[in-house]
């Protein structure tokens, strides 16, 4: 039913775009920057391994992840990875990500409190994105083919979107926390040690790149929450 829906469509559009557009920009931003090496000569890995003695923490790991922008900290595990281009890389690019990812863990370490609402939403995450657009496709697949929508029905569809919701609650609670993390590495980045003052500059853009996909993540997931209200509000309309 959606496929013959005009808003559908255009979601469907604004989404790829968003998609697109943002992923280009930081694989171009990466790409540059990964072929500029750092006058320090430092890798990633050293560079994270660095940060995290200077902010007393011995106890997490710096390990070599598989695949390309890979990068993570793994907070159940307490472990920085950083992905095989940025581990060894001396790269300005791969300092940048290895000290972003080094701040989640000063983040978790410090009780940053969105990595702990983030944290709390995941279960609620994990069921809503999965049974949310169930409940929706039942009750606006009802809504398509009757002439008379059921109270239950609409009811239904409400709280699909409900469920669905917790994913664009989860993506904006992301977004501090990845800009916090980008704004801590940064810091650390601009006391002259890992980059010179010249390099920053380049280090900003690819983390800058980095959290526009976040920022766009978040704003796909409103335009279809969205979307998905005026449907249901459509299905109110044919009850009368």
């Amino acid at each position: 039913m959606f496929y013959m829906d005009p808003g559908f469509m255009l979601v469907s559009l604004i989404g790829m775009g968003l998609a697109f557009i943002p992923q280009m920009w930081l694989k171009n931003t990466y790409s540059k920057y990964s072929e500029q090496m750092s006058a320090r000569g430092y890798t990633g890995a050293q560079v994270a391994e660095a940060i995290l003695r200077d902010n007393q923490l011995h106890n997490i790991p710096v390990e070599l992840t598989p695949g390309e922008l890979s990068d993570h900290y793994d907070p159940m595990k307490k472990a920085v990875r950083l992905s095989e281009g940025n581990f060894n890389s001396r790269s300005i690019a791969g300092i940048a990500v290895a000290a972003h990812e080094v701040g989640h863990a000063i983040q978790h370490a410090k009780g940053y409190q969105p990595v702990v609402w983030r944290s709390a939403l995941l279960p609620a995450v994990n069921i809503g994105s999965n049974l949310g657009p169930i409940l929706l496709m039942i009750a606006l697949g009802i809504g398509f083919t009757s002439k008379i929508v059921p109270d239950w029905a609409y009811m239904l569809a409400w709280g699909g979107l409900l469920l669905f919701s917790t994913s664009l609650l989860f993506q904006v609670v992301t977004l501090p926390v990845e800009i916090d993390a980008s704004r801590r590495a940064l810091a650390i980045l601009s006391n002259g040690h890992y980059l010179t003052v010249n390099e920053v500059p380049a280090a900003k853009k690819v983390l800058t790149a980095a959290a526009m996909t976040y920022v766009a993540a978040a704003l796909y997931s409103l335009i279809q929450v969205l979307y998905y209200a005026m449907r249901i509000m459509g299905l109110r309309r044919s009850e009368n």
